[in-house]
């Protein structure tokens, strides 16, 4: 098992490089994005994200918030925070679901008609109303607005043990609410689709493609496509 002491401190954007160099100055001007993001999201989105949570409070009896614990930048745990689109006791029933599994390679976990999604789930899902609680994750300096999406424990030890490389270098950057997966197919892409669209993102970032991936990012959301 690989942990955040065994990554790698090589210079990169996502370590955090030392200052004086344009690397340091692009990760600057990243973090500065995020945080106003998060802010003007938050100060504009307020209503719609208490519209959403009286609707999950008036038909799905249970909390209105999903905590699950998510591996981040340099493995780091911690809790990612979404609107609930499922019964209260889902994590349990996964086991009982995993042969019914529709992604390939099975690092991801995906059914286009998961039974433990509620009908206000699929719409939160499809227009990932779900999501918004993340820009609280982004202030607290656990995410990105773009970046690779955080994967469930259980896909991320999946993933170490097939491709430890790949789970190592998707792991220098933060996550983010959005990146290369949301707008190249989300769901509609299988595991190994995902990995190379990641690593892609890590090895060639840059402000202006974070800037492209925010603005598809609306039109993917708009349109509904790979929702699941």
């Amino acid at each position: 098992m690989i942990t955040q002491d065994e990554l790698p401190l090589q210079a990169s954007l996502s370590l955090r490089p030392t200052w004086l160099t344009v690397e340091a100055f692009q990760f600057a001007v990243k973090r500065t994005i995020d945080v106003a993001g998060a802010l003007i999201g938050l100060l504009f989105l307020a209503p719609v994200m208490l519209a959403v949570a009286l609707l999950i409070h008036l038909k799905m009896p249970g909390p209105i918030f999903f905590r699950q614990l998510r591996r981040g930048y340099r493995g780091r745990l911690f809790w990612v925070i979404k609107f609930r689109t499922m019964v209260v006791d889902a994590e349990q029933k996964l086991d009982a679901l995993e042969t019914a599994n529709e992604s390939h390679g099975g690092v991801l976990f995906k059914m286009e008609n998961d039974p433990r999604v509620t009908p206000l789930g699929r719409f939160l899902r499809r227009s990932s109303l779900d999501e918004l609680p993340q820009l609280i994750n982004i202030l607290r300096g656990e995410m990105s607005v773009v970046g690779p999406r955080p994967l469930q424990i259980r896909d991320s030890e999946l993933l170490q043990s097939l491709n430890p490389e790949a789970y190592r270098r998707r792991l220098q950057v933060l996550p983010g609410l959005t990146g290369p997966w949301q707008v190249g197919g989300r769901s509609s892409v299988d595991y190994s689709r995902m990995i190379e669209l990641d690593l892609d993102y890590v090895e060639n970032w840059s402000l202006g493609r974070d800037l492209w991936i925010i603005l598809r990012t609306f039109v993917v959301v708009f349109v509904g496509r790979g929702a699941c």
